[in-house]
């Protein structure tokens, strides 16, 4: 018997034996704060790169710098805390892990605003990644214990909906503000709101029984953690949405933190168009393909799992044109036209993969499973694209002086080809096991 019908058996009870009853008003309410939760923590994380001009005319730094703090040094404490922190959240309290996370990071946000030396700076956004580690995977988790097997798609996508919408705001407001007063003031005032509702978290949101929603045959037990790591490394079909995913970040956490900086720098735009225009692009065509995901995924995943990949595979395919549009075109309203479609397409991997490894996993090894799925496609992706594209436009700076980042930005079209690939070969692993 192949891998996928071995673990899948091993992990879940029958989906047929499973409670598909609509979520309650509690549910919706808890899905709204941990939403809200989520929505910092991506404004928090995306401030740097909305507002990456101003921060480099004040501290001096050139664009590879820029990709350390916002990729690889950031990416070390996000990615690699978050495992400890999963298999800590797996044991104890979720929400409480939630809450104290969302607080360590806010602190970090307003640190970042106060921030004098490039050191200072660095030291303060790798202490945000410090946070956000605590962020994601416990949200995963409480997520699928309030919402049955069959509306988990639609409620993980609707939860992934923080990060365009953290993004747009973070344009909008951090942009607005940054404009009208500082940039210092942007990471301040952001940061005190996420203090805030790091202590109102804890009264909204009650930790929720371990696979009550998973059917009767399903034993809430705590995590071990050795066994779930080498559950996840084990298996091919984790691996590779975790590997796909990479890929996907790779690309759009490399044109993300130097969007605003390539709009600005290299296609004319003003602080306050990027505060308009551009988070209405990212706003309404992120959050629409993001959402649209989840409902792909809930539809067609009942006949067939082989839609976890497919779903991605068609949407990278039909970003590569619009992508390579955007980087190319001469003026920034035509560049932001063309931006539509990646940030519509680019993200239906996102609800896929997570959906795809909360069902796959047992109850008592959601939290470090979706923990070892961010570590993985969140240090390729966030942590080396980045820094890969800063390096690339500091290496093209003397041939190119005036269109460096374009240049650097072309050569992430490879990376789409290699996502498309590893999630073909996850959908063939599907096919081969529902034809078995």
């Amino acid at each position: 018997m192949n891998d996928l019908a071995r673990t899948s058996d091993a992990a879940l009870p029958a989906r047929s034996d499973l409670p598909h009853a609509a979520p309650g008003p509690q549910a919706w309410i808890v899905l709204a704060m941990l939403w809200f939760v989520y929505v910092l923590n991506f404004l928090d994380r995306q401030l740097m790169s909305i507002l990456a001009k101003p921060i480099q005319d004040t501290l001096h730094i050139t664009d590879g710098q820029l990709g350390l703090i916002g990729g690889l040094y950031f990416a070390m404490f996000y990615c690699f805390i978050a495992i400890p922190v999963g298999w800590l959240a797996d044991r104890t309290n979720r929400v409480a892990v939630l809450s104290i996370a969302c607080g360590i990071w806010s602190a970090a946000t307003v640190a970042c605003g106060l921030s004098r030396t490039y050191g200072e700076f660095a030291f303060a956004r790798m202490t945000v990644g410090f946070g956000e580690a605590g962020g994601v995977p416990p949200s995963y988790a409480i997520i699928t214990d309030y919402f049955p097997p069959g509306r988990r798609g639609t409620a993980l996508g609707i939860y992934n909906l923080g990060p365009p919408v953290g993004a747009a705001l973070g344009i909008a407001f951090g942009g607005a503000i940054a404009a009208a007063f500082n940039w210092r003031y942007a990471f301040i005032v952001l940061g005190v709101v996420g203090v805030v509702a790091a202590a109102v978290l804890p009264l909204i949101v009650k930790e929720p029984p371990r696979g009550g929603l998973d059917g009767a045959g399903t034993k809430p037990e705590k995590a071990a953690f050795w066994p779930t790591l080498r559950m996840f490394f084990s298996r091919p079909t984790l691996m590779l949405a975790a590997l796909g995913s990479g890929a996907t970040q790779f690309v759009t956490y490399g044109l993300g933190n130097f969007t605003t900086l390539f709009l600005m720098r290299e296609k004319g735009m003003s602080l306050r168009e990027v505060a308009v225009w551009y988070a209405l692009v990212v706003g309404v065509g992120m959050s629409a393909g993001i959402y649209a995901s989840g409902r792909v995924i809930d539809h067609f995943t009942r006949k067939s799992k082989v839609v976890y990949a497919m779903a991605p595979v068609i949407s990278l395919t039909l970003a590569i044109p619009f992508y390579i549009g955007f980087v190319w075109a001469p003026s920034w309203p035509l560049a932001l036209t063309f931006l539509i479609g990646p940030t519509f397409l680019n993200y239906f991997y996102l609800s896929s993969a997570v959906a795809l490894v909360q069902e796959e996993v047992r109850p008592e090894q959601r939290v470090m499973s979706g923990a070892l799925l961010l570590l993985v496609m969140n240090f390729i992706g966030l942590g080396l694209g980045p820094t890969y594209v800063g390096a690339a436009s500091d290496f093209f700076r003397a041939s190119h002086p005036h269109n460096s980042l374009q240049m650097a930005l072309f050569t992430l079209v490879p990376f789409y080809v290699l996502a498309i690939g590893l999630f073909l070969w996850l959908a063939r692993i599907f096919r081969r096991a529902e034809a078995g």
